[in-house]
């Protein structure tokens, strides 16, 4: 659901040719790395196999990036 809101969220500026805008959702990335790093350590302390998982899938949002 994050990597659809990345795109929503950058998507609105350029659709409405409003730059300013862009601005606004430039903090608003650094607010999801904080989500997505804290729910990972969440999901790590509470599933016994997630550490696994996570070696299986590397990527989180943006496939062969991150």
């Amino acid at each position: 659901m994050n990597g659809v809101t990345v795109w929503l969220f950058l998507s609105i500026p350029v659709v409405l040719a409003s730059w300013w805008s862009l601005l606004c959702f430039l903090p608003y990335i650094g607010v999801i790395l904080l989500r997505i790093r804290n729910e990972e350590k969440v999901l790590e302390e509470g599933l016994d196999r997630y550490a696994e998982y996570k070696k299986r899938v590397k990527y989180r949002i943006l496939p062969f990036i991150w």
